[in-house]
């Protein structure tokens, strides 16, 4: 019989970026909405600033992360260069160092040094990136995976609010996009939860404390600002 398990942290890569995107997608155009409409201008206004914000948005996070993420493989492969000059030039040191690495771990010196060799001759670049530096094939830097994840998700959340803003009464477009953001924001972090394996009530409060504080913030400035008006 055969026993497995069922991991997930193969998805916090895109899951990462997909969660952030449409949680930012949600807060960021519903707490513009908010603003903007709590400043006394019109549902046509209200729309033209979300929609601006949307496509601003969802640039700026596929731009962002591409860069964020970029410069973490950047790092990632000056640090695998760095572990391929050493082991062309020391590899006996490099075994002793990775034989060290496995005796901290709790192996015996022997067994340490024949697991070291072992697996240096199968792979030693690969063995040093895992156990020396911390590079796996789960935790290595995607850019581009990073950057469409983010930037479709963020389109995908910063639509739901605009939906609500464009068929709501205008008696009633604040309150409402405020309630549907807000269950919008725990579906989210309930969803987020479940497919990382997570508490699904800690993450969807979670979600929902700070997306209520933004758009708090936000909606005083735009009515403190349309007083002034």
């Amino acid at each position: 019989m055969i026993h497995t398990e069922h991991h997930r942290s193969h998805r916090t890569g895109w899951l990462r970026a997909a969660v952030m995107g449409a949680n930012d997608g949600i807060v960021s155009t519903s707490s513009l909405i908010l603003g903007v409409a709590a400043a006394n201008t019109t549902q046509g206004d209200i729309m033209l600033a979300g929609i601006a914000g949307l496509a601003a948005g969802a640039m700026s996070m596929a731009a962002g992360e591409y860069v964020s993420v970029s410069s973490q493989s950047d790092t990632e492969n000056a640090d695998l260069d760095i572990e391929r000059q050493a082991l062309a030039e020391h590899y006996e040191l490099e075994q002793e160092e990775l034989a060290a690495i496995y005796e901290t771990r709790g192996l015996a010196p022997e067994l340490a040094r024949q697991v070291a060799e072992q697996l240096m001759a199968n792979d030693a670049l690969g063995a040093h990136a895992r156990d020396e530096i911390g590079i796996t094939d789960l935790s290595q830097a995607h850019p581009l995976q990073a950057a469409l994840s983010s930037a479709a998700t963020f389109t995908i959340g910063a639509l739901l609010p605009l939906l609500v803003a464009r068929w709501a009464p205008s008696a009633l477009l604040i309150p409402l996009v405020a309630l549907f953001s807000l269950l919008f924001l725990a579906l989210l972090g309930a969803i987020a939860a479940r497919v990382g394996g997570a508490p699904t009530l800690k993450a969807a409060a979670r979600v929902m404390f700070w997306g209520a504080l933004a758009m708090a913030l936000t909606s005083a400035i735009g009515h403190v600002f349309g007083v002034m008006a």
